[in-house]
């Protein structure tokens, strides 16, 4: 293998991943004064056994700067205190409400059906659906409406920054959300494609014109799917509205998960029994293709390491020169990510571990097919 043979595909890479990565919509853009009169917007959180996080994101809420706000935390039949702990922080505030929903119905995801729930009892004419493992920073809301009025858009996602605090979550997040960012590249990709596959949603902050929400029947359309927010995206575009996507890195952030067991089962259960719902082709093709797709990034990542192990150990009569300056090419590149990510460029280094916890992680997704368990509750996936 030939130095240029081994070095030409990650360039193509690398020069691919910046392209789609350039020129993304932030919420900075925005004005902070909201408008007159502000439309009220609900703020729908849908909580199970979040004790760990419901303060800190009702607390952020309740900061904002959003003058006609009104707040329903659906304690969806926790078995820990984050009902109790939604209605210490709220302290008596009129604008919030803590509710259980009815028994989640046979068909529906959780997720889901806490939505529902709370967009059946607000009253706004703005829904605004938050996750409880979210922090909002006080200008986020008045931002939000006004990007949703800039962009036409009747559904309106906000990108956010994570939060890295272990090694599991500092050397895997970074390449899961690269891996997204190469599949879908920056906001404006997003918010201007004409293909319904292309449009993806953050279910971590969603805001919605009421009458569009209702229109599509709500989360009852995507009750059966479990990456509900990419399903919503592409059924609010699919029923002729307008979707958008835009960066808030200084006014969103996520702790999405924080340790390897959490990263395993949380993305675990959305990449297979959500993928076919990010191809662009459907049936019997998606089916068999998505686990050769899952796969093959991973993979590719690990080839030039384990060639220049084997080399070193004089398996074959490969040089090592090719795959150590291929494997040195990854890690500057991943340092690089990882820097943007606001990790250490060390950890590029590493990134042919969390490429290897990554592979582990969609193979057994692909194993588990569209059954998902999350949070005490078993599905299937539709």
């Amino acid at each position: 293998m030939s130095l240029a043979v081994a070095l030409v595909p990650w360039l193509i890479v690398a020069l691919v991943i910046a392209w789609r990565g350039r020129g993304s919509r932030h919420l900075d853009a925005e004005s902070d004064q909201p408008p007159a009169p502000a439309p009220r917007v609900s703020v729908v959180i849908p909580a199970r056994n979040e004790a760990r996080n419901i303060a800190r994101c009702l607390g952020s809420v309740l900061a904002s700067s959003y003058p006609a706000l009104e707040v329903i935390v659906v304690d969806d039949h926790s078995t820990d205190a984050t009902g109790d702990l939604a209605r210490a922080t709220a302290d008596g505030d009129p604008r919030v409400r803590v509710m259980t929903p009815p028994p989640l119905p046979d068909g529906w995801f959780g997720k889901s059906w806490a939505c529902a729930a709370g967009a059946g009892v607000a009253t706004g004419e703005l829904l605004l659906f938050i996750d409880a493992d979210t922090a909002l920073a006080p200008d986020l809301v008045v931002r939000l409406v006004n990007a949703r009025v800039t962009r036409s858009a009747d559904l309106i996602s906000v990108g956010g920054r994570q939060e890295l605090g272990t090694f599991w979550e500092r050397i895997i997040q970074p390449q899961v959300f690269t891996m997204l960012l190469t599949r879908y590249g920056n906001t404006e990709r997003v918010s201007s494609s004409r293909r319904p596959s292309d449009k993806i949603a953050n279910g971590q902050c969603i805001l919605m014109r009421r009458d569009a929400y209702e229109a599509i029947g709500g989360h009852g359309a995507v009750r059966d799917k479990v990456a509900e927010d990419l399903m919503l995206a592409q059924t609010v575009f699919l029923s002729g509205r307008r979707v958008a996507l835009v960066l808030g890195l200084d006014q969103l952030s996520t702790r999405m998960y924080t340790s390897l067991p959490e990263l395993v089962h949380g993305w675990g259960k959305n990449i297979f029994a959500a993928g076919a719902d990010t191809l662009p082709f459907k049936g019997w093709s998606a089916r068999a293709l998505l686990p050769v797709l899952l796969v093959t990034p991973a993979i590719m990542m690990l080839v030039p390491p384990i060639m220049l192990l084997l080399a070193i150990a004089g398996v074959g009569d490969t040089s090592p020169v090719p795959p150590a300056a291929a494997t040195l090419l990854l890690m500057t590149g991943w340092a690089i990510i990882y820097s943007a990510f606001g990790v250490s460029p060390l950890f590029g280094i590493l990134y042919p571990l969390g490429a290897t916890v990554l592979l582990y992680i969609n193979m057994r997704a692909i194993v588990r097919g569209r059954r998902v368990a999350w949070k005490g509750r078993s599905y299937v996936a539709r």
